[in-house]
């Protein structure tokens, strides 16, 4: 199945019209740490959208690259955070590159927690 195409403004306000329970998706997903940067990836911008749907949570994401080599590994812990919710039995992610992930995804914490590191934005 292909990866829905997504404007900015559908990106933009994605958790805006979240359910309780998809709200509670994304706050699971703000515990997880993006490995190289000390920022969560929903603080990084890289959630485009969340849904769920009779027990299966389905997340859009993208990364910062096509080459990112930390894919495999925020993959695993997405599903494995996800997973325990009592109310997923199962968890799809579509990796989307379009519209692409760029800096002003960052949200305000992430340029902050960037900023404590050295890392300018």
């Amino acid at each position: 199945m292909a990866a829905p195409m997504l404007t900015i403004d559908d990106v933009e306000n994605a958790r805006s019209r979240a359910d309780a329970n998809e709200e509670r998706i994304w706050q699971e997903l703000e515990q997880i740490v993006d490995p190289e940067f000390p920022v969560s990836i929903v603080d990084m911008g890289l959630i485009y959208g969340v849904s769920l749907s009779n027990g299966s949570a389905h997340i859009l994401m993208t990364f910062t690259a096509m080459g990112c080599p930390c894919m495999d590994m925020m993959l695993s812990d997405i599903r494995e955070q996800i997973q325990h919710l009592p109310f997923v039995d199962t968890v799809m992610i579509d990796i989307v590159w379009d519209p692409p992930w760029t800096r002003a995804r960052l949200s305000e914490k992430a340029i902050e927690q960037l900023k404590i590191w050295g890392v300018t934005t």
